[in-house]
C-alpha cells in the first residue's frame, strides 16, 4: 500500500510579517519533512505551498491554524486546491520573495 501525497495551496490572515513567520513556518515544515515554499505578499499575508505525505500534510495545516510564530495572530488560514500527486515538485521547504 502507498502513502498518499497531497499538495495544498495556503494563505495566513493577520499579524503574519515581521514576527518571523516565514522562518518558524520553514523549521516547521522541515521537522515534518514537508517540502514546498512560502512568502510575504502585498496583502500583509503569508502565502505558499505544502506538499508531502498526507499525514504530515494534515500536521503542517494544524500548525499552521493554531501555532505560527511566536509573536504572531493567526487570524483565519485558507487552504485551496488541495489534490493527490503523484511525485513532489520540491525537493525542500523554501522561503521566497
Amino acid at each position: 500500500m502507498s502513502i498518499r501525497k497531497i499538495a495544498v495551496d495556503f494563505e495566513v490572515f493577520g499579524i503574519v510579517q515581521g514576527v518571523f513567520f516565514r522562518k518558524y513556518t520553514q523549521k516547521k515544515a522541515k521537522e515534518l519533512l514537508v517540502r514546498g515554499w512560502c512568502k510575504n505578499t502585498d496583502k500583509g499575508t503569508v502565502a505558499g505551498q505544502l506538499e508531502g505525505e498526507e499525514k504530515q500534510v494534515q500536521r503542517m495545516k494544524d500548525w499552521l491554524r493554531t501555532t505560527g510564530s511566536p509573536s504572531s495572530r493567526i487570524d483565519k488560514v485558507e487552504f485551496k486546491n488541495e489534490r493527490e500527486i503523484k511525485d513532489f515538485s520540491f525537493d525542500s521547504f523554501k522561503i521566497t520573495h
